[in-house]
């Protein structure tokens, strides 16, 4: 009553009524959304414990859906992939796809536009295309590259003059190309990783071109690609292409593929019968023994690696001649730049067991059957552990077997070059302390092998065991 009381002397009769039906409409509007927010379907009344549960489930589910949109674009993101991997141990590459135009004579290459899928946190890159990262000697001679993203508004997108229907690879075969350890452990092997996948549908862009190499590695280079292989240095034109890796991809160690990294599971046993198939090579299988220890025309093969220049064998004959006495066949051979590989890989490969000083030479393993031996005869000097990481450990993924023979004082050059008691000879680990360059220009450059024939004697008879016990 006091309410309508004070009602009527405030409003007319008019503005009373409009009055009673806003606040009853504001009163059926708070009740509704009430309502919708807080009772449950049914409309029963909910009890205070069960109004909290029920704001605490509210605030849960914003934090699950929060949760769920941050853990999306976290997955996003990691799906995306960087123009350039600047991460691994010895090499950088960069894999691109988009629109790709290529100038040799400036060492550049411009991205157009890039296929959706790559992350971009930068315009422009700068690599030498060569697996020696860490090697200022042999990257110091590689060109360098530069990679930028170009914007058509501003006219810097060069002019095709060239399209290609295939991807490329550019990479440089600079460093220390022409040293055979490194053909194969910078450059090769790194190319099988990177191309194989293509079935010989990609171009070759090589930068630092050197006439004598590609010569040299011609049957393996057109194994890998059925395409003319561009000198891209002296390409004056602009060459576009829908996709391009700069770089070779290439794994941590020596002389190995780590088939963990390789998305279709290459290893070295593919590289391998790769190279088998490239060079025609017939023997899979190392000489089995077990069953013709009497028959002397199944007598296991031993090539030894002559070198003419450094770590000789300076009493190869008898050397020879002791190898032939314990049933072998003996086959001397030296590997250099103006051997024709075709025929050195077949020669290699009808060997059941190779040896030689560390160097270089051992690295015509890879042309050996399976079950095959490698030994290794290590000079004087602190190079045991770069002998075993060069050769040694690559054995294992090769399906080859590994000896060495770490000479003796007696067997080395050296103590016609210095006194007994010279640290040189005495304790090698002081030169060590100066360096590889140290250690190289002595224990590699200077000394020769005279191997003690006795001694030696049992390393040989161990391989013919393990031809026989395989």
């Amino acid at each position: 009553m006091l309410y309508d009381t004070i009602l009527a002397r405030s409003f007319s009769k008019q503005e009373q009524k409009k009055l009673r039906y806003g606040v009853l409409i504001g009163f059926l509007l708070i009740a509704f959304i009430f309502c919708t927010v807080f009772m449950p379907h049914d409309l029963a009344p909910l009890p205070i414990s069960n109004l909290q549960m029920s704001v605490d489930a509210g605030f849960e589910k914003l934090m699950i859906k929060d949760a769920s949109i941050s853990q999306h674009l976290e997955r996003e993101t990691k799906e995306l992939k960087p123009i350039c991997n600047f991460m691994e141990p010895r090499s950088d590459f960069c894999e691109i796809t988009g629109d790709i135009r290529v100038h040799g004579n400036s060492s550049s290459v411009h991205i157009a536009s890039l296929q959706s899928g790559f992350l971009v946190e930068k315009d422009s890159w700068n690599i030498r295309p060569y697996t020696r990262r860490a090697a200022p000697s042999a990257m110091n001679s590689v060109k360098n590259w530069s990679l930028s993203l170009v914007n058509a508004r501003h006219n810097k997108i060069p002019h095709c003059d060239l399209h290609h229907s295939v991807p490329s690879i550019l990479f440089s075969i600079g460093g220390f190309s022409g040293n055979h350890f490194h053909d194969f452990s910078d450059l090769l092997i790194p190319l099988f990783i990177t191309s194989s996948h293509f079935n010989g549908e990609v171009q070759f862009l090589v930068t630092n071109y050197r006439p004598w190499w590609i010569s040299k590695f011609r049957k393996v280079l057109e194994k890998l690609s059925k395409y003319e292989i561009i000198d891209i240095d002296k390409q004056e034109s602009v060459d576009c292409y829908s996709s391009i890796i700069v770089g070779l991809k290439c794994h941590d160690k020596e002389l190995r593929i780590d088939p963990s990294k390789s998305p279709t599971g290459l290893s070295m046993k593919d590289f391998k019968e790769f190279l088998r198939s490239t060079y025609s090579l017939k023997r899979t299988q190392a000489i089995e023994l077990r069953d013709h220890s009497e028959d002397r025309t199944t007598r296991p093969r031993l090539m030894i690696i002559s070198r003419r220049k450094t770590r000789t064998f300076t009493n190869l004959g008898i050397i020879t001649e002791a190898a032939k006495i314990l049933g072998y066949e003996v086959v001397v051979a030296e590997a250099n730049l103006s051997t024709d590989l075709s025929k050195f890989a077949q020669i290699v490969n009808s060997c059941d067991v190779l040896m030689g000083v560390h160097g270089a030479g051992l690295t015509n393993m890879v042309f050996l059957p399976d079950n095959a031996i490698l030994i290794q005869i290590i000079p004087l000097g602190q190079i045991d552990k770069v002998a075993r990481i060069d050769f040694g450990e690559p054995t294992m993924d090769m399906n080859l077997s590994y000896l060495e023979y770490k000479i003796s004082i007696k067997e080395s050059t050296l103590v016609s070059q210095y006194p007994v008691d010279h640290e040189i000879i005495r304790n090698p680990l002081s030169v060590d302390k100066h360096g590889w360059n140290s250690v190289s220009s002595i224990y590699l450059n200077k000394q020769n092998v005279k191997l003690d024939v006795q001694r030696f004697r049992s390393t040989l008879s161990r391989a013919m065991e393990l031809l026989h016990y395989q």
